[in-house]
């Protein structure tokens, strides 16, 4: 496959996984809206579970193709890009408010996540056992948050407000659940076509897959969490902008990650230049952003100007590679 062919096929594959993901994400809050259920769960559930879907799709496909290391890369590349670039973005916007529970149950378990991965990626590769240990540790996250939550608590301490009152106009329910699918079809096949695309690329510009995983589909893949950080900072929705994104840094570690390592074919080796860089710095942004989320429980303008700022030097050493 040429370049420019090549080139073509990746950015059809990231629209198509954007659209997807927007479709997903749209139809599964509206049939929430329709079933009554809380707008908080629908936020922690929906929303941080349907923005993850393109970089479970993609992790998958690339296990399942020997690509191992874009599968890891675009889970530790997604989540730099969440946490700096997404949220930094935000924060420049508008300072982004951090209610309790983020601070008491989601940043908690978001440090736990990274740690967990670094420490079962230190023999330099991934077992079924270690994917399982990571799709453990997101059940037990996405219980300590919903249980409570579904038993009208606070699901960490702040209320999520009264249950929504089920809605009964719009489209059917039958005709929404065909959307639903529809949308998970087109995520699955942007995620085919990015890969490939992806792999080409890097090929051609002599590039491996680890710094193609790590740039231009962590990037791509980020798309929905983008989209919908920045839409929710501008709407003052604070639970959407900051609990998607740490939620979904966590979803994406340990259920995102976890089911590709245990549906791919053997183990997957953990290429040595994202376990001493890459996986080493997310764990220690994932430290060291704790005091800007603790610090008057916002996130200042200045604050989001060194996230990102920090991501565009992280990016430069990256693309040094191929300068």
């Amino acid at each position: 496959m040429s370049p420019l062919i090549a080139a073509v096929v990746l950015v059809a594959g990231l629209a198509l996984l954007v659209v997807g993901a927007d479709v997903v994400v749209a139809r599964g809050s509206s049939l929430a809206a329709r079933w009554g259920v809380p707008p908080f769960v629908v936020g922690v559930t929906v929303v941080s579970i349907g923005t993850s879907l393109p970089e479970l799709a993609v992790g998958v496909n690339a296990a399942l193709q020997d690509n191992a290391g874009l599968a890891v890369g675009n889970i530790v590349g997604t989540n730099l890009v969440n946490l700096l670039l997404v949220l930094g973005l935000a924060a420049l916007l508008v300072p982004v408010d951090v209610d309790g529970r983020t601070l008491r149950v989601d940043l908690p378990a978001m440090i736990g996540a990274a740690v967990l991965l670094l420490v079962l990626c230190l023999d330099a590769e991934l077992s079924t056992t270690d994917g399982v240990v990571l799709v453990a540790y997101g059940v037990g996250y996405l219980a300590v948050v919903l249980v409570p939550v579904l038993r009208g608590g606070g699901g960490g301490g702040d209320d999520p407000g009264p249950p929504v009152e089920a809605a009964t106009d719009g489209p059917g329910v039958g005709r929404q659940v065909l959307v639903l699918v529809g949308g998970l079809v087109v995520v699955v096949v942007g995620s085919e076509l990015l890969v490939g695309g992806a792999v080409d690329v890097a090929t051609s510009l002599g590039a491996g897959d680890v710094l193609v995983g790590l740039t231009v589909v962590a990037i791509g893949t980020s798309a929905p969490e983008l989209v919908t950080t920045v839409v929710g900072t501008l709407r003052g929705e604070r639970d959407l902008a900051i609990g998607n994104l740490v939620g979904s840094s966590i979803i994406n570690i340990a259920l995102v990650l976890g089911p590709t390592v245990v549906l791919a074919p053997g183990r997957i080796t953990v290429p040595g230049e994202i376990l001493a860089v890459d996986l080493a710095l997310l764990v220690a942004v994932t430290v060291l952003a704790v005091p800007a989320f603790v610090t008057g429980r916002r996130l200042s303008r200045a604050e989001g100007g060194v996230f990102v700022a920090t991501y565009l030097v992280y990016l430069g050493y990256l693309l040094r590679e191929i300068a």
